[in-house]
C-alpha cells in the first residue's frame, strides 16, 4: 500500500513554483549558466568600507579596527567587532563582507582544532595563513570578499600575515586593510618603529584608526585595540573615535614632540661620554 493511502500524504507539485525558492531576479542561478559569469554580470554590487590595521614590533603584534559596519550608505551596526579571535595565540582583522569573514573564520577554527587533535599541537601562524589562503582560493571568482590580517605568536616569535580571498598570502610588518587604509598608512609609515614601547604602539594604533575614521565616510564608531603577546592575545580597550580625534587635535602628537626634541638636540648637542660608548651608543664628532 502506498504511503499516501495510509497517512493521506501527497507529494509536492514540482511543476509549480516552490515557496522555498527565491523570486525572479533573486540569488538563484538559472540552469545552464556558469555561476562565475552570472555573478559577475548580475551579482549585487555592495560598497564595503572599514579601517583595520596590524603591525609587528618587539613586544608582539598590535591589531586595531573601527566598529562601523556599513552596506553602501547605510550604517548597519555602529558597534561591531572586526577583530576575531581564532585561538589563544592567534586573532585576525576582518574586512570585506561580514558574513564571509565570520564564516571563513569559523572554518579556520575548525580546521586548526582538527589539526591540533591529529598532531598534538597547533600549526604556526604561517601554517594557518597558508591554510586559509588555500581554502579560499578555490572560490576565486565567486564574489567572495575576505581581506584579513592574521596576527599571532608562535615558536618563531610575533608573526603577521595578510590573506585575501583570491589566495594572496603575504608576510610583513605593517598591514592596513579597508577603505580607510590610505589614511591609516600615512600615520603608520610616519610613526612606526620596530623598537617602540608598548604605550607608543598603543598610541600609534589609536591615532592611525582615529584619523582614518575622520577622513573615511565608511569608517567610524569606536576603536578596538588588541595586543598579541607571548602569553596570548589581550583585549586592550575600546575608545570612542570622535573623542580620540578631539583629544589628538588638542594635544601635540608623538611625532611633533620627536621633531622638537630632534631640533633641540641639533641646536644644543649633548657631549658624549665614555659610558655612552661602552653601552653601545654611537659618538658623532663634528
Amino acid at each position: 500500500m502506498a504511503l499516501q493511502d495510509v497517512c493521506q500524504w501527497q507529494t509536492l507539485d514540482t511543476q509549480g513554483p516552490s515557496p522555498h525558492l527565491p523570486e525572479a531576479g533573486g540569488w538563484a542561478v538559472p540552469r545552464g549558466c556558469d555561476p562565475r559569469t552570472f555573478l559577475q554580470i548580475h551579482g549585487p554590487r555592495l560598497a564595503h568600507g572599514t579601517t583595520t590595521l596590524a603591525f609587528r614590533f618587539r613586544h608582539g603584534v598590535i591589531a586595531a579596527a573601527d566598529t562601523r559596519s556599513s552596506c553602501g550608505g547605510y550604517v548597519a551596526c555602529p558597534a561591531s567587532r572586526k577583530v576575531i579571535p581564532v585561538h589563544p595565540h592567534l586573532l585576525g582583522t576582518t574586512s570585506g563582507t561580514s558574513a564571509d569573514c565570520v564564516t571563513w573564520y569559523r572554518v579556520l577554527r575548525r580546521e586548526l582544532r582538527l589539526r591540533e587533535l591529529r598532531e598534538g599541537r597547533l600549526p604556526s601562524v604561517a601554517g594557518a595563513a597558508k591554510l586559509l589562503s588555500a581554502m579560499m582560493s578555490r572560490y576565486r571568482g565567486l564574489d567572495l570578499c575576505v581581506a584579513t590580517a592574521l596576527c599571532g605568536w608562535d615558536h618563531a616569535g610575533p608573526a603577521l600575515f595578510y590573506v585575501y580571498s583570491d589566495g594572496t598570502c603575504l608576510q610583513g610588518d605593517i598591514f592596513s586593510v579597508g577603505s580607510g587604509s590610505p589614511y591609516a598608512y600615512g600615520v603608520l609609515d610616519r610613526g612606526y618603529r620596530y623598537d617602540m614601547t608598548i604605550p607608543e604602539a598603543y598610541a600609534l594604533a589609536r591615532c592611525a584608526v582615529t584619523h582614518a575614521t575622520h577622513r573615511d565616510a565608511y569608517s567610524g564608531g569606536s576603536v578596538d585595540l588588541f595586543h598579541v603577546r607571548e602569553t596570548g592575545w589581550e583585549y586592550v580597550s575600546r575608545s570612542d573615535a570622535f573623542v580620540l580625534y578631539m583629544e589628538l587635535q588638542k594635544a601635540p602628537g608623538l611625532e611633533q614632540e620627536r621633531e622638537l626634541e630632534a631640533e633641540a638636540s641639533q641646536a644644543h648637542p649633548e657631549p658624549a661620554t665614555p659610558q655612552d660608548a661602552e653601552e653601545g651608543g654611537e659618538v658623532f664628532v663634528e
